[in-house]
């Protein structure tokens, strides 16, 4: 079985459809997903998706890229987090490519969501582009390992990737994996080891081969699985049964 542990779900372009999302993730044996939160306004509607279905879950968080919204407090996202549906913190972390100017107001709020997590032992989802020299700085600064987390739809270097593990985190492959120009990320995917890996679609974005360019959905999942297990020389079922396996050692309130 296969977990998407990335996806929106809640966006307007898969909402409309969740009982064939749901139906198209059965048919392809991925048993559960994670919907993230990326906005406040928009929490509720992740909440619902969690609160309704026993094999979806949610985290609470602002995304990096989302200015002029309203910004997260710590005491606001620990009262969000008491939910029980809420398996994490995030999505969070920096992005330095899509914005420009004087960026401390980002870096604020990813210290805030770490203290968040802190608080309410929860692990953290981060967001890292054109940041991660930052990224791993704050994560170290904040005491991060105190609580660990994902390094969602990774395409940094192997040497994020070693620092973010030493830091406790996993290393997330969406389906940029599968592209055929990502040499360097399939070589990042070669070296972290099983066990520290998990596998997501960040759905209705960035589909796999072979549905690269179309709307994505959690049950393409398996693709990055499949993909994953011919670069690292293993089968299918192991990488399954490492990230299904790993996704539920990470995200503890979330249960099989």
């Amino acid at each position: 079985m296969f977990i998407d542990s990335h996806c929106h779900i809640n966006f307007p372009e898969l909402a409309e459809n969740i009982d064939g999302l749901l139906s198209a993730m059965a048919d392809n044996r991925v048993t559960h997903a994670l919907c993230v939160s990326v906005n406040l306004p928009e929490w509720p509607g992740v909440m619902a998706l969690a609160e309704a279905h026993d094999n979806i879950f949610a985290s609470v968080g602002v995304h990096p890229d989302y200015e002029d919204v309203e910004e997260p407090t710590v005491a606001g996202l620990v009262e969000l987090a008491q939910r029980p549906r809420v398996v994490a913190i995030g999505e969070t972390g920096l992005d330095y490519y899509r914005l420009e100017g004087d960026l401390a107001w980002q870096r604020e709020r990813f210290r805030i969501h770490i203290r968040a997590a802190r608080q309410t032992g929860l692990p953290l989802i981060i967001h890292t582009r054109a940041a991660s020299e930052d990224t791993i700085r704050i994560l170290q600064e904040e005491g991060a390992a105190e609580v660990g987390g994902v390094m969602h739809c990774f395409t940094e270097s192997w040497e994020v990737a070693q620092a973010a593990m030493a830091l406790g985190f996993y290393i997330s492959f969406s389906g940029i994996v599968t592209f055929k120009k990502a040499e360097e990320l399939k070589e990042v995917a070669r070296r972290v080891p099983l066990e520290r890996m998990l596998i997501e679609t960040d759905s209705p974005y960035l589909a796999p081969v072979p549905y690269r360019g179309k709307t994505n959905q959690p049950a393409w999942v398996k693709h990055v699985a499949e993909h994953i297990a011919d670069l690292k020389g293993v089968t299918v079922a192991e990488v399954a049964a490492a990230t299904t396996d790993n996704f539920f050692k990470l995200f503890r309130r979330a249960t099989p």
